[in-house]
């Protein structure tokens, strides 16, 4: 089985991008040339996004493989697929990784074990539950990474087909 995503690299300085494509092409088998652009929201930066094609695991190999770059933000995300759940990867320097499930629509499945967590932390006054949902949604990643992703308005895409 075989499902789609998009990798948005949402700003890499210039010495970094060759890295992300040698990373790409290894997780997706096949040489990688990406069209980069100035990111305007981060001055010094570049940008750029494609569509692939591969099998569900795709997504999270690539976010593996690009998680460990300072200065890089970048969203990875697969589409549901007969055999798999939708993912979504979302990464920034100041705050790391965040991973969510999404189901057919587009929207976040919470695990019931991290609900649970969640309102232990905050009965425990650790927290607020709304904080702890805001964690849950990825809500502190979407504040970090909206002003990247509306600079990226318009675009070039380009589609990628895993070769296997």
């Amino acid at each position: 089985m075989t499902t789609r995503g998009v990798l948005y690299v949402h700003s890499a300085p210039r010495a970094l991008c060759p890295h992300v494509e040698w990373a790409v092409a290894g997780v997706l088998g096949t040489r990688v040339s990406l069209d980069w652009i100035r990111q305007p929201a981060a001055p010094g930066t570049w940008r750029s996004e494609f569509s692939w094609q591969g099998r569900p695991a795709t997504a999270s190999q690539l976010a593996s493989a690009l998680r460990g770059w300072q200065m890089l933000r970048f969203e990875a995300t697969a589409e549901p697929s007969a055999t798999a759940e939708g993912e979504r990867y979302s990464c920034t320097p100041d705050l790391g990784i965040f991973h969510a499930v999404t189901g057919i629509h587009g929207d976040i499945l919470i695990p019931e074990d991290r609900l649970r967590a969640a309102l232990v932390r905050s009965q425990a006054e650790e927290t607020d539950l709304e904080s702890e949902i805001a964690k849950l949604l990825g809500k502190p990643w979407d504040d970090e990474l909206e002003p990247f992703r509306h600079a990226g308005e318009g675009a070039p895409v380009r589609w990628l087909h895993q070769v296997v």
